[in-house]
């Protein structure tokens, strides 16, 4: 079978004129970025605000693996197919960073007959906005070291600096640096270091921020450091710095609209870290497709323990969504990896190894139908090599929970492999819509808060908090108090150890670190070794990236 990039090049796109237009919106409402991509203008979405809302559709998925799970190729498949089936309806993505493109990860826009396309143009520099948030935040970087440059009359402690400096690419060598070499000409020598443009707090304040007014009141609310002796925050606006980062992301904030191989619109914006951040596209992006059309899918960032807990209790808390229905991913190769079984071996049946992984899947919908409210559809994406006796296991595992079960052939098939999906999904939202539930009171203490998730949703038995961050947050708690929570940890497992297959279960989960990101609102526990500037592995996805002479890409996964 032909690779991603082969698929995508061979898709007839339509212009994004005539993709926008089953939408309804005029063509003098869009900002066209060459044929096959646009940004819809604020004043068009802002005229939209008296329509009903449609119904919002998560896509999560269990613990990942390396044997992948496919969530963002359900999304696209099961957005097809909505629209197949006569529901007219948006997907909403966040857009891929390019440090996990030329990395580990290679292309992020779908797979196999399940994508969006311009897949090369989503993958590389899209529309500038990832450009456009380091600029904002670098500018803010910029405007600490000439302040203190220029006498200091904030009275920043360099040694309290909490800003690092950003670029969108993974390399290591920058996570610790030191700046101000050369003289005195140069500044003042400190440490510093880099993280990735995904982790910057402007890429969530941007994906949060409900408006440019609000987008800049969050940006002022930047904590930057803290003063010298008495250790006052200071904040962003003290250095008059919101309103030229806002004109930087004046194009930013606009969302982006493309389409997937069978010219179904789909929007694509925003994309935070999923662990430091809360992973999920933009409010605005969700918030315009529900105003654009009947039923919307999305999905947040990692297992359902991450990120979907977030997208519950963050992004739905502060946006006022309520999603109806949520679909949860898993394969069976990644259900056997939990098994214990190694990755060269999961094209073999494994029955025993099934039974043993099948228990990460069963807290994930456990954890979506008892602690998020929600109801689920378990959706297998279909490989050859599963047999029928590993289907039929899985499957009545997860009936006798009372789940719904179905496989999908998307990614070989496109919309038409997800019809059986998309006619569950929307039964459930047009028939039984669920109630969400947070797993926290908004009222709660930020360590209640943080024992609440441990507990309920990563199955911990006892939390723990180093010194530091237990005295932090309760020196926030006056303040900070009704923040929610941004856990911090490995998506790889339930616990902080990311070689904890399966469903780990009474573990201790420790607290080592917190962190304040003012701006977009949340509090942020570090558990575990957590890195927010990747590394290349030994052979990254770059190596095998090409371009020919008539500028056809080719590598991009």
């Amino acid at each position: 079978m032909a690779s991603d990039i082969e698929i995508a090049q061979q898709a007839k796109m339509q212009r994004i004129s005539q993709v926008v237009s089953k939408l309804g919106i005029p063509e003098d409402a869009i900002e066209p970025y060459g044929h096959y991509k646009a940004k819809v203008s604020l004043e068009y979405l802002n005229s939209l605000k008296d329509r009903p809302d449609g119904k919002l559709i998560l896509v999560t998925a269990i613990s990942p693996t390396p044997a992948g799970e496919g969530k963002t190729t359900t999304t696209v498949g099961l957005g097809d197919a909505l629209n197949r089936i006569g529901k007219k309806t948006m997907i909403c993505l966040r857009e891929p960073s390019l440090g996990p493109v030329f990395g580990v990860k290679g292309g992020a826009a779908g797979g196999g007959y399940a994508q969006i396309v311009p897949m090369e143009d989503i993958n590389l520099h899209f529309t500038g906005d990832f450009h456009a948030i380091g600029a904002a935040h670098n500018l803010l970087s910029a405007l600490i070291d000439n302040h203190i440059n220029h006498g200091n009359e904030l009275r920043i402690d360099p040694r309290l600096i909490q800003w690092k400096r950003v670029v969108d690419m993974n390399d290591r060598a920058l996570r610790k640096i030191t700046i101000g070499l050369g003289g005195t000409a140069n500044g003042f020598v400190r440490e510093d270091g880099y993280d990735i443009v995904v982790a910057s707090e402007v890429m969530a304040i941007l994906c949060l921020a409900n408006s440019m007014t609000d987008l800049k009141e969050r940006l002022g609310r930047i904590i930057i450091g803290y003063t010298l002796g008495d250790k006052k925050p200071v904040y962003a606006s003290d250095l008059k710095a919101q309103g030229a980062m806002a004109t930087l992301l004046k194009d930013a904030i606009k969302p982006n609209i493309v389409q997937t191989l069978e010219n179904n619109p789909a929007i694509i914006h925003g994309g935070p870290f999923a662990n430091i951040a809360h992973g999920c596209n933009s409010v605005s992006a969700t918030r315009a497709g529900l105003k654009m059309a009947d039923y919307v899918v999305t999905e947040a960032g990692f297992g359902a323990d991450l990120g979907a807990e977030k997208f519950i209790d963050i992004k739905c808390r502060m946006a006022g969504l309520k999603p109806s229905a949520v679909v949860l991913v898993a394969t069976i190769r990644a259900l056997k990896f939990h098994g214990g079984v190694k990755k060269e071996d999961l094209n073999q049946e494994n029955l025993d190894a099934l039974s043993k992984g099948i228990v990460n899947i069963e807290r994930h919908l456990k954890n979506i139908t008892e602690h998020y409210g929600l109801p689920c559809v378990v959706s297998v994406n279909h490989f050859t090599f599963d047999t029928d006796a590993e289907i039929a296991l899985l499957k009545g595992r997860i009936e006798a929970l009372g789940g719904k079960f179905v496989i999908a052939r998307h990614w070989a098939n496109g919309g038409a492999g997800a019809e059986e999906l998309a006619r569950m999904v929307a039964d459930i939202c047009d028939n039984a819509p669920g109630q969400h539930k947070f797993v926290y009171d908004e009222n709660a203490p930020l360590q209640d808060k943080i024992t609440a998730i441990a507990t309920k949703i990563y199955g911990a038995g006892e939390v723990t908090f180093s010194d530091a961050a237990r005295k932090q947050l309760e020196s926030w708690n006056a303040d900070y108090g009704r923040f929610p929570v941004c856990m911090a940890k490995t998506q790889m497992s339930f616990s902080a150890d990311p070689n904890a297959k399966g469903a780990p279960s009474g573990h201790k989960l420790n607290v080592r670190e917190v962190r304040l990101a003012n701006g977009a609102g949340f509090v942020v526990a570090i558990c575990g070794d957590m890195m927010t500037m990747p590394g290349l592995p030994k052979v990254p996805a770059s190596e095998k990236i090409d371009i020919d002479e008539h500028g056809k890409v080719s590598g991009l996964f």
